[in-house]
């Protein structure tokens, strides 16, 4: 009997704590960039307007698991908040989830109390604004946010590759459902526009962000253009091999990569090790069926 007790203690151990390490390590919850406006909730309608954000974002992250875009309105007509969540267009469901869920948090946590907000991710972002604000700019060039790289590209032949890199993108994002990356040659460009956004609209706000990268980031062989309805993001690798533009993402990827070989590596040794234990359990009620 003691011998049947250390075994299921021994299994009970082990799915606790050695199991929920096995889970995949990638992560899209790296801040990129954070807008809070100035203008505060008051009173008296400020604890509404705090319950309607926090139901607000209930129901965003209910819906991250489903869809990778969702808008939504909480609170009623004395003190509504708006918002909406976008994901990745390449990351999984369990991964937007994951993203918005974390980006929720945050958003209470570096806005507090702003009537307005929009807390970019590296997987996704999350917008809100309550009843009565007023931005000064709605434009869909406006600038929220830009990242360009240190190193200064010095091969010749740049500017050709970077018009027809774009050019690829600007055609496959209008074509696509609003979400396209794609590698020619030594560049790899990446763009997304808000969800609700048209082709020709979505086409426009990219050519707009390219414009923006030119002059923002020159001749950097690394940048991101983060603008309200769109973002993109180019790479330039004088090797040909695609690189990511955020280098701590670089290494993320290559930890998410290490991190699965070694999960599928000790997963492996973790089904052998619970089927010899089983095996053991077994053994021992059939010696106690003997006696």
């Amino acid at each position: 009997m003691n011998s049947i007790n250390l075994i299921i203690s021994f299994i009970v151990y082990f799915s606790l704590f050695f199991l929920p390490s096995l889970e995949s390590s990638a992560d899209y919850t790296t801040l990129v960039y954070k807008d809070c406006a100035s203008q505060t909730f008051t009173d008296p309608t400020k604890s509404q307007s705090q319950a309607a954000l926090s139901s607000l974002f209930q129901e965003l992250v209910a819906h991250s698991s489903q869809s990778k875009f969702f808008k939504a309105v909480g609170g009623g007509s004395e003190a509504a908040v708006s918002g909406l969540f976008q994901c990745r267009g390449d990351i999984s469901e369990e991964e937007c989830y994951r993203c918005v869920n974390t980006v929720a948090q945050m958003s209470n946590s570096l806005c507090s109390q702003a009537m307005a907000a929009r807390v970019q991710l590296f997987g996704c972002y999350t917008h809100y604004e309550a009843g009565g604000f007023h931005e000064t700019s709605t434009s869909k060039t406006n600038l929220r946010h830009n990242t360009c790289g240190e190193s200064k590209v010095a091969a010749n032949g740049f500017v050709e590759l970077w018009d027809a890199a774009f050019a690829a993108l600007i055609d496959g994002i209008v074509h696509g459902n609003g979400f396209y990356t794609t590698n020619y040659e030594s560049v790899q460009v990446m763009a997304q526009c808000e969800g609700d956004l048209g082709g020709c609209e979505c086409g426009e706000c990219v050519s707009n962000a390219e414009q923006i990268a030119h002059e923002e980031c020159g001749e950097s062989v690394s940048g991101e253009i983060y603008l309200d309805k769109c973002f993109i993001s180019y790479t330039f690798n004088p090797d040909g091999i695609p690189a990511n533009p955020h280098p701590e993402n670089n290494q993320r990827g290559n930890n998410n990569s290490n991190g699965k070989v070694a999960a599928i590596v000790v997963g492996g040794a973790a089904a052998l090790f619970l089927g010899f234990m089983f095996l053991l359990l077994i053994k021992s009620w059939g010696k106690k069926e003997d006696d």
